[in-house]
């Protein structure tokens, strides 16, 4: 394994235990609020459609190659 592959392997592995911990923050968040099942949809919702974006844009990426 060089250092590129190293790098992405890793990148990966942060991003995904930052999503994981920001998806905790968003469900404490409607927990200590007392969303409600609404509530939280919404939460998840909002504030979870810019991780989504992200997601998709690396899939974009690894698909087409670039």
């Amino acid at each position: 394994m060089n250092f590129e592959q190293f790098e992405e392997a890793a990148l990966m592995i942060g991003l995904a235990a930052i999503i994981g911990f920001m998806m905790f923050i968003i469900y404490d968040l409607g927990k200590r609020s007392k969303a409600g099942k609404f509530g939280m949809a919404v939460l998840f919702f909002a504030l979870g459609l810019g991780m989504l974006g992200f997601v998709i844009k690396g899939v974009l990426k690894l698909t087409m190659g670039v």
